[in-house]
């Protein structure tokens, strides 16, 4: 046998195979990583779309009546009632706009992770190409 010994193709038939199996896991391993970083993105954006929410129904029950009867003293009752109801609008608007930026951060697809995978099915598709020609 001399110093530099050849593998058989069912060797590196089977270093390809346990390294692919180790690439897939690796790959799977990083996109739950990534999932589980934009599902806490999600749940917070729905937990701060539902304190938005919650704030507009109590707003709309406690603020409406006490500011419309205090505008309503220097203001047609109408007027009040406008200007109160513009108000709390403005404040649900800004809850939806910060739950708005907390879901757009949760966006299902691993981007990073299926990148990463595309580049590694590449570099063994040209592993394969190589030893192919290697062994012609």
């Amino acid at each position: 046998m001399t110093a530099t010994t050849e593998k058989s193709t069912a060797e590196l038939v089977r270093e390809l195979t346990e390294q692919l199996k180790h690439l897939a896991r690796t790959e799977a391993t990083l996109a739950v990583r990534e999932l589980k970083g934009k599902a806490k993105h999600a749940g917070l954006g729905i937990g701060i779309a539902g304190a938005g929410g919650l704030f507009a129904f109590y707003g709309g029950a406690v603020l409406v009546a006490a500011a419309v009867l205090l505008l309503a003293l220097v203001l047609p009752a109408w007027g009040a009632a406008l200007i109160v109801a513009g108000a709390l609008f403005a404040v649900a608007g800004v809850a939806i706009l910060l739950a708005r930026k907390q879901l757009r951060q949760s966006a299902p697809v691993p981007s990073p992770a299926l990148e990463s995978a595309k580049e590694d099915i590449q570099a063994v598709k040209h592993d394969i190409q190589a030893a192919k020609e290697a062994h012609r």
